[in-house]
Protein backbone atom coordinates (compact mmCIF):
# COMPACT_ATOMS: atom_id res chain seq x y z
CA UNK A 1 0.00 0.00 0.00
CA UNK A 2 1.41 3.31 -1.03
CA UNK A 3 0.59 6.45 0.42
CA UNK A 4 0.56 9.91 -1.99
CA UNK A 5 -1.96 12.01 -3.23
CA UNK A 6 -4.68 10.84 -4.85
CA UNK A 7 -7.89 12.64 -5.49
CA UNK A 8 -11.87 11.61 -6.07
CA UNK A 9 -13.72 14.64 -7.86
CA UNK A 10 -16.52 15.71 -9.64
CA UNK A 11 -16.71 17.01 -12.98
CA UNK A 12 -19.41 18.96 -14.60
CA UNK A 13 -20.32 20.56 -18.26
CA UNK A 14 -21.03 23.97 -18.43
CA UNK A 15 -24.59 24.54 -17.99
CA UNK A 16 -24.32 21.96 -14.41
CA UNK A 17 -26.51 18.80 -16.16
CA UNK A 18 -24.14 16.36 -16.02
CA UNK A 19 -22.26 14.56 -13.60
CA UNK A 20 -18.96 12.89 -13.46
CA UNK A 21 -16.86 10.85 -10.90
CA UNK A 22 -13.38 10.01 -11.02
CA UNK A 23 -10.44 9.22 -9.68
CA UNK A 24 -6.37 10.71 -9.85
CA UNK A 25 -3.32 10.67 -8.55
CA UNK A 26 -2.68 13.85 -10.54
CA UNK A 27 -5.75 16.42 -10.05
CA UNK A 28 -4.00 18.96 -12.08
CA UNK A 29 -2.77 16.73 -14.91
CA UNK A 30 -6.27 14.86 -14.91
CA UNK A 31 -8.53 18.54 -15.04
CA UNK A 32 -6.48 19.47 -17.87
CA UNK A 33 -6.49 16.18 -19.85
CA UNK A 34 -10.43 16.48 -19.42
CA UNK A 35 -10.04 20.28 -20.40
CA UNK A 36 -8.56 19.12 -23.41
CA UNK A 37 -10.64 16.37 -24.22
CA UNK A 38 -7.40 14.23 -24.95
CA UNK A 39 -9.53 11.03 -24.41
CA UNK A 40 -12.29 10.21 -25.37
CA UNK A 41 -14.90 8.46 -23.32
CA UNK A 42 -17.96 9.72 -21.40
CA UNK A 43 -16.37 13.77 -20.23
CA UNK A 44 -15.19 13.99 -24.28
CA UNK A 45 -18.83 13.22 -25.51
CA UNK A 46 -20.95 15.37 -22.92
CA UNK A 47 -17.99 17.93 -22.43
CA UNK A 48 -17.79 17.71 -18.37
CA UNK A 49 -14.28 19.82 -17.80
CA UNK A 50 -15.33 21.48 -14.85
CA UNK A 51 -14.93 20.52 -11.94
CA UNK A 52 -16.87 21.14 -8.87
CA UNK A 53 -15.87 19.28 -6.21
CA UNK A 54 -12.86 16.95 -4.74
CA UNK A 55 -11.86 14.55 -2.24
CA UNK A 56 -7.91 14.07 -1.03
CA UNK A 57 -6.56 10.56 -0.06
CA UNK A 58 -3.29 9.66 1.30
CA UNK A 59 -3.66 5.68 0.28
CA UNK A 60 -5.05 4.68 -3.14
CA UNK A 61 -7.21 2.13 -2.34
CA UNK A 62 -9.13 4.44 -0.04
CA UNK A 63 -9.82 6.44 -3.24
CA UNK A 64 -10.81 4.39 -5.05
CA UNK A 65 -13.04 2.57 -2.87
CA UNK A 66 -14.59 6.58 -2.44
CA UNK A 67 -14.93 6.64 -6.13
CA UNK A 68 -16.91 3.52 -6.77
CA UNK A 69 -19.50 4.35 -3.94
CA UNK A 70 -20.14 7.81 -4.98
CA UNK A 71 -21.01 6.48 -8.26
CA UNK A 72 -23.06 4.29 -7.18
CA UNK A 73 -25.25 7.25 -5.40
CA UNK A 74 -27.85 8.67 -6.54
CA UNK A 75 -27.56 12.24 -8.65
CA UNK A 76 -29.37 13.52 -5.25
CA UNK A 77 -26.70 12.46 -2.73
CA UNK A 78 -23.85 13.03 -5.43
CA UNK A 79 -25.51 17.09 -5.73
CA UNK A 80 -25.80 17.03 -1.29
CA UNK A 81 -21.84 16.53 -1.33
CA UNK A 82 -21.01 19.20 -4.05
CA UNK A 83 -23.09 21.24 -2.52
CA UNK A 84 -21.78 21.00 1.05
CA UNK A 85 -18.14 21.27 -0.04
CA UNK A 86 -19.30 24.39 -3.28
CA UNK A 87 -22.65 25.65 -2.57
CA UNK A 88 -22.66 27.79 -5.54
CA UNK A 89 -21.84 25.39 -7.95
CA UNK A 90 -18.65 27.47 -8.51
CA UNK A 91 -15.93 25.78 -11.23
CA UNK A 92 -13.05 25.32 -9.03
CA UNK A 93 -10.51 25.14 -12.29
CA UNK A 94 -10.35 29.01 -12.22
CA UNK A 95 -9.49 28.92 -8.53
CA UNK A 96 -6.72 26.24 -8.63
CA UNK A 97 -4.84 27.42 -11.65
CA UNK A 98 -6.28 24.10 -13.67
CA UNK A 99 -6.32 26.20 -16.56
Amino acid sequence: MRDHNYYVYILTNKNKTVLYTGVTNDLYRRIYEHRHREKSGFCKSYNCCYLIWYEWFRNSEEAIEREKQIKRWSRKKKIRIIEQFNPEWRFLNELVNFW
